[in-house]
């Protein structure tokens, strides 16, 4: 059983840093009363991803929907590969799913005139293939609109009106989008190794590089973040801000607050956002300038190094409003059923933290 925030047992002095650097970082509506258990067993977290594309019915790529339980998506990914005979790199997916969970999620294997192999003998316990087409083009990462979640949270102690009162202002406010621990690896043990790897440590795994530079430009990105939220502008537009239009990598900048950027931001029609660290001159300016500014005297080393490694900058809406968000709350059995919709790159933990603590 895991224990709600961490999923791994309180064992070391490590974690509990760790632990330290998640909980340091600020809550939009307070730190929750009530307290939970989530991932008791991988029924009680199911994610299905809302695929962002159509097969072609033909070419040299092979899409499969694959249904897994408590399965890694790259241990997946290279039994695919095995079956197909083909080179891991010949196999993509567009983002990767919790392992301590049952999800559904697409594939896509490239067979380039090869024999296309039973995809049926996968099929176990754990494993499920559940539709095959074939298609022209390579599955990228990021190909998808979003995830649907259905989560259940046993061993619920709270008081029944702030839950509710809680769960309406997710519902209408939506939360700071943080990323979740699950971006920084079992202790934040890909946090060490980024810094490793920025003090000189040589990485041969391009797989491995990847998720080290994202772990410290996340880790950056959540800095900036949990400002905002201290400041209360996390869902405010403040002078300077980089403005991200809903559903879309279009962006403004606006040197001051009138009224229509107020409404267009209550409305969700625009997102303030924050630095996704990289080369290049910061896009937002005044006082958004100034916070993340401070990142390059507070991270050097970070900063530095994904400016080495060749980094654009980019931006990241800093709030996410969970889509159709439905819940029910079973006061008799201590348990909160529920169901919601995110975008690609949210995470369902960041929502559960404005909702219920750790035992």
């Amino acid at each position: 059983m895991f224990l709600f925030y961490g999923f791994v047992p309180f064992a070391s002095s490590r974690l509990c840093v760790y632990q330290s650097m998640i909980d340091s970082l600020h809550y939009a509506y307070g730190k929750p009363e009530c307290s939970g258990v989530i991932r008791s067993c991988p029924e009680d977290f199911i994610v299905d991803e809302i695929s962002g594309i159509e097969p072609d019915g033909e070419g040299e790529h092979v899409l499969l929907q694959i249904s897994k339980r408590n399965s890694n998506t790259d241990w997946l990914a290279k039994q695919l590969a095995r079956l197909a005979s083909v080179a891991v790199k010949d196999v993509s997916y567009a983002g990767l799913k919790d392992r301590q969970a049952v999800t559904t999620q697409w594939f896509s294997v490239r067979l380039a005139g090869k024999d296309e192999p039973d995809w049926t003998a996968l099929n176990s316990d754990d494993i499920k293939v559940l539709q095959v087409h074939r298609h022209r083009r390579k599955l990228r990462r990021g190909a998808l609109k979003g995830n649907r979640f259905e989560l259940l949270i046993r061993e619920l102690t709270c008081e029944p009106a702030s839950l509710e009162a809680r769960l309406e202002k997710i519902k209408q406010q939506g939360v700071p989008n943080y990323f979740g621990e699950q971006r920084f690896g079992i202790e934040g043990s890909n946090l060490d190794q980024a810094r490793a790897m920025f003090e000189g440590k040589r990485i041969k795994s391009r797989h491995q590089r990847s998720m080290y530079l994202s772990a410290a430009r996340s880790q950056l990105f959540n800095h900036v973040l949990s400002q905002r939220v201290e400041q209360q502008s996390w869902n405010q537009a403040i002078t300077g801000d980089v403005m991200l239009l809903a559903g879309s990598n279009s962006y403004f900048v606006i040197d001051e607050v009138d009224d229509e950027i107020r409404q267009r931001v209550e409305t969700f029609d625009i997102h303030p956002s924050g630095i996704l660290w990289g080369r290049g001159q910061t896009q937002s300016r005044a006082h958004a300038a100034e916070l993340e500014a401070e990142l390059a005297e507070r991270f050097p080393l970070f900063c530095q190094g994904l400016e080495k490694a060749g980094l654009s900058q980019s931006r990241r809406a800093l709030r996410v409003l969970p889509e159709k968000l439905e819940w029910t709350y079973r006061p008799e059995q201590k348990q909160l059923a529920l169901c919601f919709e995110l975008p690609a790159g949210a995470y369902a933990t960041v929502v559960l933290r404005e909702l219920v603590g750790w035992v």
